[in-house]
């Protein structure tokens, strides 16, 4: 009997997330200028370009399953 081969949705979701964010200043012409970036979920190569933040922040959360809320142990520093 082969090995079943785990799913990507059955698999647990990492601790920790890894992203890349570029921004540039797009020249619209006439002396206007615009902000525009790109966002790379870099486990998957999944990307959106954006032109607001607020798409910039959906992607995150699209990206990064939970309601956000840290846990105490992400919370709590051990100082030596």
């Amino acid at each position: 009997m082969a090995a079943k081969t785990p799913e990507a949705n059955d698999s647990p979701s990492p601790r920790s997330h890894l992203f890349t964010v570029r921004v540039w200043l797009e020249e619209l012409g006439h002396g206007q200028t615009e902000w525009r970036g790109q966002v790379q979920h870099v486990l998957s190569g999944e990307s959106r370009y954006f032109r607001n933040w607020s798409t910039l922040i959906a992607f995150l959360q699209e990206m990064v399953p939970g309601d956000g809320a840290a846990s105490q142990d992400e919370t709590t520093t051990n100082n030596p």
